[in-house]
């Protein structure tokens, strides 16, 4: 092993203890392990060297279920170090497959990588895992705690990992690894291993590690701060946000600033990704702003920094992603920056998505049937969750037993399954409880390192001597350059919000459905911010909270000129205020204060033909659809003149989410005969 680590680390590198004795367990014992340690200890050279003994013995490949295509990549060009051929089957190679299939046949791989989604592939289970079951072969787990709900990062589709390993032979190996499970995601990862797992801990303390806060009370003055803090900050790092819509603006800020800096996020394709971690690796980019989408699995042994705009929702999510800098030089600086009120609500609604409540788990079973299978469209029609909600929601009641995915759709497979109560009020009071955590972060005194151990049940854990409150710093920023603060302000105020369009109507609607033909269809509209922007989200937010006080003049001109750059074709004729039933006087005042700014006449031509559900109670396109269709029309005697109602109309509401409020209001003015829709909202979603 030795010889393996020296290959992997560089001359004079030892192997650990704790690879040591998982090696063993692993080669010698045929043990299902369970190696819980830092980042940057070395948990991958463990499957590496146990991966090329093994196959010296004529083993079969080592199946390794990794959940991020970054740290497949990195592993497949690790692993050569050792003469493994390497191989990875997921969704950015999917012209590769047939090869890979084949070259495992062959037994020409020594490695194969694939990420849990897999493993509800029935073609590969055919293809692949039983060709596998022919020879012996050990089985990998990395990032181990995504298999356990307790966890920070719980991922529906490592649950099929439970029945892969039941269905393994007992002396099959099975190693599992994680950098970031405290006692209870541990105890829960074991059981699901098996009932003699060994359990390997290591320190979790990291020694290059500086952490520190800062305190600002606007985002205004984060950017400014940030700007003149990147140029003293020795290398590249990250910089992470909670939102695509923050990470954008904020990489947008530094580049404005001369800082080389980009935005990653779920919405960055995957070969923009590899591009981006090629350019921050190789320190062409000074930062990568980004959102958890750069998390595990991405490796730059000398990241001098990792900077926190807001908090994660919990000090698990918060250590693992710090966990990135500082694993091969002697000093990385971790500073948070908290945002309390906007964290928060970005929690809530992290929160919300995880856990589904029974009422909502039994709508989607009512509406199964154990023969006739019901698709996800047909679904969203009368289950209010979203797409993506819904598909998660799916995945865990499949893997549950509940229902089963069969072609055209699912169907119900066990009649008397049953909402765990106890177990999801534990799992909501567990979140709060992290949430506080999180929150008290911003104010200790005590060592910031120590504390994220002791969330981790680290039994090493002590004051780390380092971080800001160990060494009695004042962490107060010194005095902000105003006009830097100005140019913030300005960035986070005047940024032009585009709204796209809907072009299709949802699917499993009887009325309206099929495409939105450009007749109907409303045009690119605007909005004035974004919620949790940092720029006029407060105020807004301030105004829908008392829609009745008068609006800010600067308010006012900072529309004006979000209008007077849109490059429409030609200049609205005439506005339209939607009616609102909770902030109908704010969304008439700005109607009227931009009608007398831009001396055009206001006509409020929309009414309200019946009432329905709250639209944002409404969680998918096919509800937010049926919540408005039919309950507002034209209100003839509120139409302008003929020549007035032929031209362009501002059309003017609150807030925009799922955009369906637009969607239909617009489709119901062209049919009046107005010309084109310009959808214009105080907040964007």
């Amino acid at each position: 092993m030795r010889a393996h680590i020296t290959a992997l680390a560089g001359s004079g590198a030892e192997p650990r203890p704790e690879q040591v004795d998982a090696v063993s367990a692993v080669v010698a014992g045929r043990r299902r392990t369970l190696l819980v340690a830092r980042t940057g200890f070395g948990k991958s050279a463990v499957y590496f060297s146990a991966t090329r003994m093994l196959r010296d013995r004529g083993w079969g490949p080592t199946l390794v279920v990794s959940p991020l295509l970054a740290l497949m990549r990195d592993q497949v060009a690790a692993a050569g170090t050792l003469g493994l051929n390497a191989q990875t089957i997921n969704s950015s190679n999917l012209d590769s497959w047939r090869e890979i299939e084949e070259a495992i046949a062959r037994d020409e791989v020594d490695l194969l990588l694939i990420s849990p989604e897999r493993l509800a592939n029935a073609g590969f289970r055919e293809r692949v895992f039983a060709s596998l079951l022919g020879q012996p072969f050990a089985l990998v787990c990395d990032e181990a705690h995504c298999i356990s709900d307790w966890g920070h990062d719980f991922r529906p589709d490592y649950l099929r990992l439970r029945h892969l390993i039941n269905d393994l032979p007992a002396w099959t190996p099975v190693l599992a690894t994680t950098a970031t499970a405290n006692q209870r995601v541990t105890d829960d990862v074991a059981t699901q291993l098996g009932s003699d797992t060994l359990v390997l801990r290591t320190s979790l303390d990291r020694a290059s590690l500086h952490l520190s806060s800062v305190d600002l009370p606007s985002d205004a003055e984060r950017l400014a701060w940030l700007a003149g803090r990147m140029p003293e900050l020795d290398g590249s790092g990250i910089v992470y946000c909670l939102t695509q819509n923050q990470a954008e603006q904020t990489a947008t800020w530094l580049r404005s600033q001369g800082v080389a800096a980009q935005a990653y996020t779920g919405a960055t394709d995957g070969d923009a990704r590899l591009h981006l971690e090629d350019q921050l690796r190789s320190n062409e980019l000074k930062a990568l702003v980004a959102t958890s989408a750069l998390g595990m699995g991405f490796d730059k042994g000398d990241m001098a920094f990792c900077i926190h705009l807001g908090l994660p929702p919990t000090p698990v999510a918060y250590y693992q992603q710090i966990g990135r800098a500082g694993r091969a030089i002697d000093r990385a600086e971790v500073i948070a920056v908290p945002r309390p009120a906007e964290d928060a609500a970005v929690w809530r609604w992290f929160e919300q998505v995880s856990l589904p409540p029974e009422q909502t788990c039994h709508e989607v079973l009512t509406q199964l049937s154990p023969g006739s299978p019901t698709s996800i469209a047909i679904l969203e029609t009368n289950v209010n969750l979203g797409r993506n909600r819904l598909s998660t929601l799916l995945k865990i009641l499949e893997v549950d037993g509940a229902v089963a995915h069969v072609k055209g759709g699912f169907i119900i497979a066990d009649q008397q399954w049953a909402y765990d109560r106890d177990k999801a009020e534990r799992l909501r009071a567990l979140r709060r409880t992290e949430s506080e955590q999180m929150l008290a972060f911003r104010d200790l005194r005590t060592c910031r390192l120590r504390f994220l151990r002791e969330a981790l049940d680290d039994a090493e854990a002590g004051d780390c001597g380092r971080c800001d409150n160990c060494l009695g710093l004042d962490t107060a920023p010194p005095p902000l350059d105003p006009l830097l603060v100005a140019a913030a302000s300005e960035l986070l105020r005047g940024g032009d919000a585009i709204i796209e369009p809907r072009k299709l109507w949802p699917s499993g609607l009887d009325e309206p459905k099929g495409k939105i033909g450009p007749d109907l269809r409303a045009e690119a509209g605007r909005a004035l911010c974004r919620l949790g922007d940092g720029g006029w989200d407060p105020v807004v937010t301030e105004l829908f909270a008392d829609p009745s006080q008068p609006l800010p003049d600067d308010l006012v001109r900072s529309i004006a000129g979000i209008l007077k750059r849109w490059d429409w074709p030609a200049r609205p004729t005439w506005i339209c205020p939607i009616p609102s039933r909770r902030r109908a006087p704010l969304i008439n005042a700005a109607a009227d204060a931009l009608g007398q700014l831009g001396k055009l006449p206001v006509h409020r031509a929309l009414h309200r033909v019946a009432e329905g559900g709250w639209q944002s109670e409404q969680a998918n396109s096919a509800h937010q659809v049926a919540n408005v269709w039919g309950r507002i029309a034209a209100d003839t005697g509120g139409l302008p003149d003929a020549d007035v109602l032929a031209g362009p109309v501002l059309l003017l509401d609150d807030e925009a989410d799922s955009r369906w409020t637009l969607t239909v209001c617009a489709a119901i003015l062209r049919t009046a005969g107005s010309g084109p829709v310009l959808p214009f909202v105080l907040r964007a979603r």
